[in-house]
């Protein structure tokens, strides 16, 4: 704030009446400050308005947003979206969010599509003030927004580490069971104030402020279209994106280019890469039929896109496949939206 306008509020908060000033000037002249303040602040809006669109006048344009999914259960359907809302512990638009639900056994360890590959056919959507579970030939199942209270909070792990999630009740746990038709189940709910992950603690490469719900690892996954292409092109039977279960799909930009940057824009949001995706058996199971192969197009990307030897303690074995980020500045973004190289790795 500059001084005139700080001027101008001190001379609001203790207005001194001199010899002979009528009160209506005294009003006047706090008027003329509001309006100094006012137009002050509307200068700094407009100029940062001016720098933000220099800035990106500036910037390399590297490909643009193509689709955008959010994966409310994790390993069960993604939920495709025109618009999410970047937080820093993933994507949400409106009730759903990124892997914030979970199907643990009674043990209370995580079950995913390795384990049971029909998990992919499920889907939790939203609509007006309910919950809808649904899957192909079975009867959907209404659930509230917010797990009553009164439910019980599981202790639950995911890859070795412990977190909480409120248990969504046994109408849901009938409705899983009853689906996977293998051994009893629970969905449980991860809530704002429960304590998440450290990506750190997952991976070293992560720093310590990244936090994740029931993520393998990170709040963030990009993959492009060009990358996607280039697979299909060496398989006999075509994958979908679906099979890597990005949040991003990126277009117009080179093969594996999304491999090169360190900082991306997209509208308002920054974003950090933070390594790239290891790639698992999970990627064998047909997103429409929940069938696994357990080999392509794993067995493909293991014979091109092995890390480097020097990051073989990181990775293993894995080939990688889309790249892992983490927010810097959160925001909205669209399909539709350009994305902006800020940094790029050397």
């Amino acid at each position: 704030m500059g001084a005139a306008a700080s001027a101008a509020l001190s001379g609001l908060g203790r207005p001194q009446l001199r010899p002979g000033l009528a009160l209506p000037a005294v009003v006047g002249a706090a008027a003329l400050g509001l309006a100094a303040v006012a137009a002050l602040g509307a200068a700094a809006w407009s100029s940062r308005g001016r720098r933000r669109r220099r800035r990106r006048r500036r910037l390399q344009q590297v490909g643009t947003v193509a689709q955008l999914w959010i994966y409310p259960i994790k390993s069960c359907k993604g939920v495709p979206l025109n618009e999410v809302e970047c937080t820093a512990l993933g994507p949400r638009s409106g009730h759903l969010r990124d892997r914030f639900w979970l199907i643990i056994n009674k043990e209370g360890n995580m079950v995913t599509a390795r384990q049971e590959p029909r998990l992919v056919l499920i889907s939790l959507t939203c609509e007006n003030d309910s919950l809808i579970l649904s899957a192909a030939y079975t009867q959907d199942l209404l659930l509230p927004i917010k797990a009553p209270t009164t439910n019980m909070v599981q202790k639950c792990r995911v890859h070795g580490l412990e977190i909480e999630g409120r248990d969504c009740g046994d109408e849901a746990a009938k409705w899983i069971t009853s689906f996977l038709k293998t051994q009893p189940y629970r969905l449980v709910h991860f809530e704002p104030h429960m304590q998440p992950r450290n990506c750190k603690q997952i991976v070293n490469a992560f720093r310590s402020i990244d936090k994740v719900a029931y993520n393998d690892a990170s709040p963030f996954l990009i993959l492009s279209e060009a990358s996607l292409a280039d697979l299909n092109s060496r398989l006999e039977k075509k994958v979908k994106a679906n099979n890597f279960r990005p949040n991003i799909l990126i277009s117009g930009c080179k093969v594996h280019e999304e491999d090169s940057w360190n900082e991306i824009l997209i509208g308002d949001v920054e974003m950090k890469r933070i390594m790239a995706c290891g790639r698992c058996i999970l990627t064998t199971v047909d997103p429409d039929t929940g069938i696994m192969s357990r080999k392509e197009p794993l067995e493909t990307l293991r014979s091109y896109r092995k890390c480097d030897p020097s990051d073989q303690k990181v990775y293993g074995k894995a080939p990688l496949f889309g790249q892992y980020y983490v927010l810097e500045d959160p925001g909205t973004i669209k399909v539709g939206d350009p994305v902006y190289l800020l940094d790029q790795r050397q």
